[in-house]
């Protein structure tokens, strides 16, 4: 039986949804530009302090094309989640802003960002620079770019967008090849996703050894697949300097308090 290829569905429909928005294009430019700058060093937060654990990205989403729905959407909550994640110790929020496949949008990041004081990530899978105005306008400090989405021209061209606009690039990769795509570009916060989008299947441990392939001029995230302090103390066993964490934290009843305890029982290991 084949398997479904759940990015290239989201790619296909990515690219509908911003012909749409490029109609509109010049009311996110005028937008994005009145828009306050992101402060000027966004590396630092994430970069792993000596002799502690990775930093913590944690991710506000409400389901997933794998998974379904794991959360409802209850007015103002996801705010709260954010604050509750920032209290907990989190050195940055992760706001999947697909409306079809995750349940969020971009004014779900909009919201979050005039609540909390940790930068925040624009989690999309980003095909035009028009997308950029948005996570500017929005409030976002960094944006997601995937690999497998683009090819080594747009890639370039996409991390020079976000630059120019203030903003930081995530550059996510889930395999080898994609790992060295990433690295021959100037990316400074490059992510290796232990989810394959294709399939949504989770191979942590093939995760960690692509991770530690990151040079340590460069910030490495490992991403998803961290569901408890076990998962957490394995990745800092890694060149991890952050984690992020999202459906694992989403499905508990308090977000917060999950992020707090998985720390906690972290770092008591």
């Amino acid at each position: 039986m084949n398997q479904v290829d759940h990015l290239a569905r989201i790619v296909v429909r990515k690219r509908v949804e911003v012909a749409r928005r490029l109609r509109r294009a010049d009311s996110f430019v005028r937008f994005a530009e009145a828009a306050p700058l992101p402060r000027a060093d966004l590396l630092a937060p994430l970069r792993r302090p000596s002799g502690e654990g990775p930093r913590v990205i944690a991710e506000i989403k409400l389901k997933s094309p794998s998974a379904g729905k794991f959360r409802e959407r209850v007015p103002g909550e996801l705010v709260d989640i954010a604050a509750g994640y920032e209290r907990a110790g989190a050195a940055a929020i992760s706001v999947l802003c697909d409306g079809p496949g995750f349940g969020g949008s971009p004014l779900d990041l909009r919201r979050v960002a005039t609540r909390v004081h940790v930068p925040v990530l624009f989690k999309e899978f980003v095909v035009d620079p028009v997308q950029v105005d948005l996570a500017r306008a929005a409030g976002a400090s960094y944006v997601l770019l995937i690999v497998r989405m683009l090819n080594d021209r747009e890639l370039v061209q996409l991390i020079r967008e976000v630059r120019m606009r203030g903003l930081e690039p995530v550059v996510e990769a889930a395999d080898a090849d994609e790992l060295d795509r990433a690295l021959a570009t100037d990316a400074s916060i490059v992510g290796v996703n232990a989810r394959d989008l294709r399939s949504f299947d989770v191979d942590g441990g093939r995760a960690g050894e692509l991770v530690d392939r990151i040079p340590l001029e460069r910030v490495a995230v490992f991403m998803s697949g961290i569901r408890s302090a076990a998962d957490y103390v394995r990745v800092a066993g890694t060149r991890a300097d952050a984690v992020l964490i999202g459906e694992g934290l989403m499905r508990a009843p308090d977000p917060g308090a999950k992020l707090s305890e998985l720390l906690r029982e972290g770092s008591a290991r």
